[in-house]
């Protein structure tokens, strides 16, 4: 299952190991240069395999200087080390034996940031997906759990905290400047969830009282000084681990938990079993420094790593083409946690925009694979909106199919049936058929076939029989090693809403099964007949986003407008406008691109008007509806042949019409939306900023002078309100006197917080159009860019290429070039970094041909540069290839 050398790793390969470990103890004595680890293995050989098998261990960069087998020095002729592995034979037949293994490790150059490195004077690990085997030889693969002893050794001036998984042992000082600490972790796990951190650093502590009523000690490690910055990622914990009681039955299994924020980090967070380690942006927070998102993203990951526990740890995958069992499940599990905790509605709306800006964009190009691939050549390629969202949807789905009840009883049979297993996702699927009874094999094709599904709808009203008529078809599209798809079984939440807004109740359905207002879509072509419909009715489609697909009907402006104002689902309500602006906005791009007038449909300013001053709508929803889809949703729209410049053009038409229609609404949400008193960042509290920040969007956009935003940026208390005020004035008056001078007060007054100065790169690095590439290039030599963090490069280079249409796809193909020469110094040192930023090139085909061509120049400088990392190298062949294959 070894990857690091480029191989092609297929599902249908899979072979439990040859030798059974059953116990790991572990013993670092940490340098930053010279770092020793001894690794003691306790191993028997499986049932039936043969007694000349070899034990195979995996390795990468490693300095082996020790290897014993029950204490004895194995000679040189019964193992061999290659680059990726260590391979021992003459192992005894049946007993139980013990592999000593001691190799040699260098945190501190580490860049990789993978395995052991140390970063600002802190050793920290990250071993998903198969960083341990940079630690020590090992089978390093999720189907190998075992029970760890970790014994950490250290100077005790410079690393006063030694921490790893489990209950805390105890330690001692050892007389010469060092001293050790000791960890048990009793519940058996796969390497990826091993962690190890030590170093000097500041804690929050508090407690939880679980349900059965035992106390665990809850500590988050941050950088001295730091402290209060961490109350609400405390406060997010303790709500995650209440919730999870209550809705999923899932009490906390340990003595403590630990949460570990540090700078240098490849990912968000990691779940490793009793100490998670943070990228410290999604736990550090203050009204000075966090956005109410970044608030909401503490919440959410604070919660989808606690939850792992469960979902991941307790449970884990047998093999990594099963990641989607851990990531989508908690996934789905973060996202219903943040529904309750905020409003389920937005919450909802935030999910499909997210969805469809990230995942439907990959499900329609070069890197598009199923919820499950069915091989890989770097699974780190594979940490996908893919697996992550859609992944999510189709746990959903499960939910929708088979209702609150018998999706709560499946989930109880798979915590009670695999805990404690590395699983599939057939045993996952096998736990909800037990449970309900149902037979899901055809909906399991979620899981098996790439692309977004479309569904064709067309829909007959036959008064004299007051019946209705719904013609439906479905047709995945080709992707990527897929040409032919089957049928799915897809549940659409439908309504069909009345001329008065009422909801017509059918007396009788037939043609599909129908339970509430789920229809199940399981045949290519089906025709579903309503009867007993008193009137033409207007049907709304995928109430709650119900199925991740792309929906074509022909629906009139009047009635989208019906739905927009009298739908019960706010999401199908939001749905209905947005489908409204995604019209006008294509139409208006074309405009741009041709050079005709750009017009703005009179519905589609009304209809967004209306909510905006519609008091019995909560702010955040209404300030949702004020979003207009992104230039990239847009893109995504029209398809083919696209033209950025002429896509913004026609965009910022139709902003400006809205804003002059609708001065006055947008004057007095401004004052009504207005709060007092210190900063709060609850649900409500966000909401109104939020509302109150789309109306001062609008009221700029809709003005020749940035008098409102620098007074904005002024008069702002809070994070969110000063960082939307200079994007405000940095990307609608960019060489303005009072902008330049709002980014050089904001770099002034954060300076010394590497988080904000992220939002301050970012903000500069997707304002509008060709001349933001030269202004990128220069804050690569500002001082606070550190081109070896990863959060400062994405902040950066990643924003600038994924978040700046105009800028990055200027007409010269310079933006291209510069990306690729990006990529090409960035691999070296952190090749999962690298590989992630080039992904945002993943829809180049979608362009117009120019840039199409100068894209497609500046990939093939990539793949023809030596010495790529796998990681680049995978991705970049995709991209290039021409989908035949996966």
């Amino acid at each position: 299952m070894r990857t690091n050398t480029g191989q092609i790793i297929h599902l249908e390969d899979y072979r439990p190991t040859d030798f059974v470990l059953e116990r790991v103890d572990l013993t670092f004595e940490l340098d930053p240069r010279e770092t020793k680890v001894e690794a003691r293995l306790i191993f028997h050989r499986r049932e039936g395999v043969d007694a000349s098998a070899p034990l195979v261990l995996d390795g990468d960069e490693l300095t082996m200087t020790g290897l014993l087998l029950d204490q004895e020095e194995i000679p040189a002729a019964l193992y061999d080390v290659a680059d990726d592995a260590l391979t021992i034979r003459g192992l005894p037949e049946t007993a139980p034996f013990e592999i000593t293994v001691t190799t040699l490790l260098s945190p501190e150059t580490n860049t990789k940031l993978m395995g052991l490195y140390r970063t600002n004077k802190v050793y920290c690990t990250q071993c998903e997906a198969e960083g341990f085997r940079r630690i020590t030889y090992f089978p390093d693969r999720p189907d190998v759990l075992a029970v760890y002893t970790v014994n950490i050794i250290a100077e005790k001036a410079t690393a006063p905290l030694l921490l790893s998984n489990g209950n805390y042992l105890g330690g001692a000082d050892m007389g010469d400047g060092r001293h050790f600490a000791a960890w048990f972790d009793p519940h058996p796990k796969p390497s990826y969830l091993f962690a190890l951190v030590a170093g000097d650093l500041g804690v929050v502590e508090d407690k939880f009282t679980t349900t059965s009523g035992r106390e665990v000690a809850l500590k988050i490690y941050v950088e001295h000084g730091k402290e209060p910055r961490a109350a609400y990622a405390m406060d997010a914990l303790k709500r995650s681990m209440k919730w999870d009681e209550e809705v999923f039955s899932r009490e906390y299994d340990l003595d403590i938990f630990m949460i570990v924020a540090v700078s240098d980090f490849n990912m968000g967070a990691m779940e490793n079993k009793g100490l998670n380690v943070f990228n410290d942006k999604y736990v550090l927070a203050d009204p000075e420094t966090a956005t109410d998102t970044d608030y909401a993203n503490i919440e959410a990951i604070i919660a989808h790593e606690y939850f792992h526990n469960w979902t991941g740890n307790r449970i884990t995958c047998r093999d990594w083409f099963q990641l989607c069992l851990k990531e989508g499940l908690t996934v789905y599990r973060d996202h219903e946690f943040s529904a309750d905790m905020r409003s389920r509605a937005v919450k909802r709306i935030a999910e499909v925009r997210h969805l469809k800006s990230e995942q439907f964009p990959e499900d329609a190009g070069p890197l598009a694979h199923p919820v499950r691939p069915t091989q890989y050549r770097e699974i780190n390629n594979f940490y996908t909106t893919t697996v992550y969202e859609k992944g999510s949807e189709v746990t959903r789905m499960i939910a929708t199919l088979l209702g609150r009840d018998l999706f709560k009883k499946g989930m109880d049979l798979y915590f009670d049936r695999h805990d404690g297993q590395a699983v599939t996702i057939e045993d996952f699927i096998a736990c909800f058929e037990d449970a309900s009874g149902r037979d899901l094999s055809q909906f399991s094709l979620w899981y098996h076939q790439a692309g977004t599904p479309l569904i064709t709808a067309s829909g007959f009203y036959d008064a004299k029989k007051q019946s209705y008529t719904l013609s439906l078809e479905q047709a995945v599209p080709a992707t990527p090693g897929q040409s032919a798809k089957k049928s799915m079984h897809i549940p659409l939440r439908v309504g069909l809403l009345l001329e008065d807004g009422s909801e017509a109740k059918p007396a009788a359905v037939s043609g599909a099964d129908v339970t509430g207002d789920v229809l199940h879509l399981t045949e290519r072509k089906q025709t579903v007949v309503f009867a007993g419909i008193p009137s033409r009715p207007v049907p709304s489609f995928n109430r709650g986003f119900s199925a991740p697909i792309n929906l074509h009907i022909e629906q009139s402006a009047k009635d989208r407008a019906l739905i927009a104002r009298h739908e019960v689902d706010l999401f199908a309500r939001w749905q209905a406008l947005n489908a409204m602006a995604l019209d006008n906005l294509a139409k208006a791009a074309a405009q741009a691109r041709n050079g005709q007038p750009i017009v703005c449909d009179e519905a589609l300013i009304g209809g967004l008007l209306a909510a905006a001053g519609d008091e019995g709508l909560e702010p955040a929803f209404r300030a949702q509806v004020l979003s207009l889809p992104s230039e990239a949703d847009i893109a995504r729209e029209i398809g083919r042949d696209n033209d950025p410049d002429a896509i913004q053009s026609g965009r910022q038409a139709i902003l400006s019409a809205v804003a002059a229609s609708g001065k006055d609404i947008f004057t007095r949400l401004l004052g009504e939306m207005a709060l007092s008193g210190p900063f709060r960042p609850d649900a409500a509290s966000a909401g109104q900023r939020a509302l109150r920040n789309a109306a001062l969007s609008y009221l700029v956009y809709g003005e020749d002078q940035p008098a409102k935003a620098v007074s904005a940026f002024h008069s702002a208390n809070n994070m969110t309100d000063l960082s939307q005020a200079l994007t405000l004035l940095a990307h609608r008056f960019p060489d303005a006197a009072e902008t330049l001078d709002a980014l050089a007060t904001f770099k002034k007054r954060f300076a010394d917080n590497a988080l904000v100065i992220d939002k301050w790169f970012a903000i500069q690095a997707t304002i509008p159009g060709a001349s933001t590439l030269e202004r990128v290039k220069a804050l690569m030599s500002d001082p606070h860019f550190n081109p070896s963090n990863p959060n400062r490069v994405r902040s950066l280079v990643g924003t600038f290429a994924f978040s700046n249409p105009t800028g990055f796809n200027r007409a010269d193909g310079e933006g291209y070039r510069f990306l690729a020469r990006q990529i090409l110094d960035i691999d070296p040192r952190n090749p999962q970094l690298a590989a992630r930023i080039l992904t945002s090139m993943r829809s180049w085909r979608s362009l117009e041909q120019v840039r199409a061509k100068h894209a497609q120049e500046a990939l093939k400088e990539v793949a023809g540069a030596a010495n790529l990392s796998v990681d680049v190298s995978d991705i970049v062949d995709r991209m290039l290839s021409d989908g035949s294959a996966a």
